[in-house]
């Protein structure tokens, strides 16, 4: 099934299948390890929703939920 990242729930994992976007946002994402075939885990969510911090390639990484939307994943089995 895939979901974009603002709509995962805390614990659950996904890999990237498209990043949407363009310019200088996209290529920031792309820089930042957010890559095709990567794995991502939502970490945790700020109390108000905005900004969500998730573990890909063995670090923490915060986004701001527009950000998450430009996100497309597949959950990963057994989440």
């Amino acid at each position: 099934m895939k979901k974009t990242l603002n709509n995962f729930k805390v614990g659950e994992t996904g890999i990237i299948t498209s990043i949407k976007g363009e310019g200088r946002i996209r290529r920031r994402m792309l820089d930042m390890g957010l890559t095709t075939g990567t794995e991502v885990y939502l970490r945790k969510v700020a109390p108000l929703g905005d900004p969500i911090e998730v573990t890909l390639r063995g670090y923490e990484l915060s986004l701001r939920k527009s950000e998450a939307e430009t996100i497309e994943l597949e959950m990963k089995e057994g989440d």
